[in-house]
């Protein structure tokens, strides 16, 4: 009797541990690893992206200004052209509000100037701002599609803000572009860029 009751109790007390649910689903042993880009690596894709929408989908050209009735001299900015890049440019993620400002109190100061008469610009004649060269690169050509291998060179990062230049790698003669980048909520968007500083691009 006491073998049976042993038995018994034994039975149940197997049969408890090996019942399995019909809707239990085995876990798996997933050895997955969790990959994070560096901050360099975020800057370089970020500085990559940037350019390739630069010369694929911004509106070419900068600070587009209008002609004079006798259409021999520019005389205001083209606020209808600006107000459309500055829509792009907040659009595209790309760029802090920092670099957005600048860019703004630029395209207003080459505006008051052409219309005051401090600054005559000509018909047929280089801009009398600026100099000379693409603004984007401080350059006047550049490699085809030389967004692709853009190089991040003397990252420094401290407190959120990074400074470094980029070099291309197509041609010998590459540009050493400054440029400061600043992180806001996590993500890296770029705050100055040399040839938009202000006191130069306006000086008279």
């Amino acid at each position: 009797m006491k073998f049976s009751k042993v038995f018994f109790l034994s039975f149940v007390c197997l049969s408890l541990v090996s019942f399995k649910s019909m809707h239990a689903k085995p876990l798996k042993n997933t050895n997955r690893s969790v990959y994070f880009l560096t901050d360099k690596q975020q800057i370089e894709t970020l500085i990559r992206k940037t350019y390739e929408w630069i010369e694929t989908k911004k509106t070419e050209g900068d600070f587009d200004v209008i002609e004079n009735k006798k259409g021999d001299k520019y005389v205001a900015l083209n606020t209808k052209a600006h107000n459309k890049i500055i829509t792009e440019l907040k659009n595209s993620t790309f760029f802090a509000q920092q670099f957005i400002d600048n860019y703004n109190k630029i395209a207003l100061k080459i505006g008051e100037n052409l219309k005051s008469g401090k600054i005559e610009y000509w018909v047929g004649e280089l801009p009398p701002y600026g100099n000379d060269s693409n603004p984007w690169c401080d350059c006047q050509d550049n490699p085809e599609s030389y967004w692709k291998t853009l190089k991040v060179n003397d990252l420094k990062i401290q407190n959120n803000k990074a400074t470094f230049y980029w070099t291309w790698t197509e041609w010998k003669d590459s540009p050493k572009y400054k440029v400061t980048a600043v992180k806001e909520n996590g993500i890296w968007k770029i705050a100055t860029l040399d040839g938009f500083d202000y006191k130069s691009f306006t000086k008279i």
